[in-house]
């Protein structure tokens, strides 16, 4: 126990006298210290002692479209964390192809009485979907949240990345590369969030390349958020004689590298390639992924604010909380043959330089 003690105050900061004190319970101990010795505690894998277990205020649900793609887990475990530091119990749950419908996990949740519902990348992102489900759940008396997609339908706050935003900033850093055959990889129409950025695309090419808008919508590609999504994308870019692609998932940039490399070509020098979303991982493949990163820990962290201010009954109004994303600029993207392309360097042998 000692031992054990010792390796908790190394770890947490502070002496053992004070982890003792946590562990059995004691007053006089500040709040931040307590939460560092029980992180020391999660940290090296130590059980909590059951009287530091808290009470649950409450159960609160979050239905993900599914767990493949890594940014939903990554927001999973942003909203599932600030939940629980607020006394919620999380449920995720998770749709998959053939298995439960949002619907059935809406009603699943609600007959488990829980406080509220946080809803990441649902039909309120589908424009083709009837968005009378969440007026039903409202008159239910159930708070939620709405998180990637609008809907103007519907009354409820939604926190979105600035997808139109993030189109200008990949555009804008690929022409400074000198790539002027740009080439967009996103998923189908129906969904707010390519609706935005095809709108941020349209309008960076024409004001960067005094492209038309006809100009603009042969470079889009309409395919799924998958890696299979992004290779196919890609390869009918890449024939329209695209040097430089923008995928609309980081998934589906590591199929579009995958498509370069099965036409032998080579990612930065044939082909740039960007993605979004900036996803766990992504910064080790190879090369690593140029990307835009979604905001996901101050996405995360408000939706959970906003569901429970309106859990405590002061709502906030039916609006939308837009976060910035930001360029991860990384090994994807090079010079590409425009004008602004720095021109290619003669091999070296040895060291004599052959023009």
């Amino acid at each position: 126990m000692t031992a054990r003690l010792a390796d908790i105050a190394t770890q947490a900061g502070v002496s053992e006298a004070t982890v003792s004190r946590v562990l059995n319970g004691k007053p006089g101990v500040a709040a931040a210290t307590r939460e560092s010795v029980l992180a020391a505690l999660d940290v090296l894998g130590y059980e909590r002692p059951v009287r530091l277990r808290r009470r649950s205020a409450g159960l609160v649900g979050l239905i993900t479209p599914e767990l493949e793609n890594p940014i939903f887990p990554a927001l999973a475990q942003v909203i599932g964390q600030a939940l629980t530091r607020q006394g919620y119990t999380p449920v995720l749950a998770t749709q998959t192809p053939g298995g439960s419908t949002e619907d059935e996990l809406t009603e699943m949740l609600v007959d488990r009485g829980v406080s509220g519902i946080i809803f990441v990348s649902g039909l309120h992102a589908d424009t083709s979907a009837d968005m009378q489900r969440y007026e039903q759940l409202r008159a239910q008396g159930v708070p939620f949240v709405l998180v990637n997609g609008f809907s103007p339908k519907v009354q409820a706050p939604f926190i979105s990345p600035d997808d139109r935003a993030a189109m200008r900033l990949a555009v804008t850093h690929l022409v400074s590369l000198g790539h002027t055959r740009i080439g967009l990889a996103v998923g189908p129409k129906r969904f707010v969030p390519v609706v935005r950025k095809i709108e941020g695309f349209h309008a960076t090419m024409r004001e960067q390349l005094n492209l038309t808008p006809d100009e603009v919508e042969e470079l889009i590609q309409h395919s799924l958020y998958t890696l299979e999504g992004g290779q196919a994308a890609a390869s009918a870019l890449m024939e329209r004689g695209c040097t430089a692609v923008v995928c609309a998932s980081d998934m589906m940039a590591l199929g579009a590298i995958r498509a370069a490399r099965r036409l032998s070509r080579d990612v930065p020098r044939d082909l740039s390639v960007v993605g979004y979303d900036d996803s766990p991982l992504i910064a080790f493949t190879d090369p690593p992924l140029t990307t835009i990163r979604q905001p996901v820990t101050a996405m995360g962290q408000a939706a959970v604010r906003t569901l429970l201010e309106e859990i405590g009954g002061t709502p906030a109004p039916h609006s939308e909380f837009v976060f910035m994303p930001e360029l991860v600029v990384r090994g994807s993207t090079a010079a590409g043959p425009g004008p602004g392309a720095a021109p290619a360097a003669p091999p070296v042998q040895g060291s004599h330089a052959h023009p």
